[in-house]
């Protein structure tokens, strides 16, 4: 599988350092197997006046079974809970890769809605029903991050 991550530099070697807490899945290195996902993880780069800059890295799916891993299949009340405990900084759980929808300007306006408490959670679940999932990768642990392998760069 072929997996992407937007930023403003090439990143050949990913690690946990320099990830942000507070974020939809924790701390980890994210990646998409969109490309246009990680094209559009660039804009905000680019509307800085750098370079958006699209890494791409290889990862044998076959692995995936060798973490522990959490994969959310759609936006769902688990999802949205998830996201409401990594968001608040309250995620203590181990998982190695967590795979599942991203927050986008859409969804995370109904995801402030309900973490701002303007909306019930099943009128969260009712409005992100109607969204399609863009698909984000988080790998939490270097244990996950060895199976990542890069490939290579390109500015967009």
């Amino acid at each position: 599988m072929i997996l992407y991550h937007g930023s403003y530099l090439k990143i050949a070697a990913p690690d946990l350092t320099h990830s942000r807490p507070n974020v939809d899945f924790g701390r980890g290195f994210y990646v998409t197997p969109l490309y246009e996902q990680a094209a559009k993880w660039c804009h905000k780069f680019k509307r800085r006046g750098k370079d958006g800059m699209i890494s791409r890295y290889s990862f044998d799916e076959n692995r995936r079974f060798t973490l522990k891993t959490l994969e959310f299949a759609s936006y769902s009340e688990d999802w949205l809970d998830f996201i409401l405990t990594c968001r608040s900084g309250k995620d203590n759980t181990d998982y190695d890769l967590v795979i599942g929808g991203v927050a986008n300007d859409k969804v995370f306006n109904t995801v402030e809605l309900f973490f701002d408490g303007l909306i019930d959670k099943t009128e969260a679940i009712n409005r992100l029903r109607y969204e399609k999932p863009n698909l984000q990768i988080c790998f939490r642990t270097e244990k996950a991050l060895k199976l990542l392998h890069f490939e290579g760069s390109e500015i967009v």
